[in-house]
């Protein structure tokens, strides 16, 4: 997040197994000397017993969860909706792998000049519109 930079990689499934071969890519990709805080949805791929052993043995990663509904506090989520914009929606795929070769030629043309995501909304403002919504909807913020 610091850097703009994005680490990356397409994969046909989304279990355990796979996450933690990207794991094992960010793990490669980050200097050791680094922490690595990763935000994360409750996905119960991020939970599995596996994936649990491998971050126990890598005391520099530090987890930290969205809430349910909470996925506006996930800035890769932010770039899924930037790619989405920028390369998806104006795209023709002819195939799954076209589609692929275009997120990572979109992932290395952004990395030449990387840029970080920069939050305008002040946390004040967050959090009156999270209070708004939840009286709205009869719901505690808290």
């Amino acid at each position: 997040m610091a850097t703009g930079k994005v680490i990356g990689r397409c994969h046909q499934k989304h279990r355990h197994q796979e996450f933690i071969r990207f794991l094992d890519q960010i793990d490669r990709s980050v200097p050791p000397g680094l922490e690595i805080h990763l935000v994360l949805d409750n996905y119960a791929t991020h939970k599995t017993p596996r994936v649990a052993a491998w971050f126990q043995k890598r005391p520099r990663y530090h987890l930290h969860f969205t809430p349910t509904s909470g996925s506006w506090l996930n800035q890769v989520e932010r770039w899924f909706g930037k790619i989405t914009e920028q390369r998806i929606r104006r795209g023709v795929f002819k195939s799954v792998d076209q589609l692929i070769t275009a997120i990572d030629d979109y992932i290395e043309a952004d990395n030449k000049d990387p840029k970080p995501f920069v939050w305008t909304a002040t946390a004040e403002l967050i959090v009156d519109k999270v209070a708004t919504l939840c009286n709205r909807t009869n719901r505690s913020p808290h």
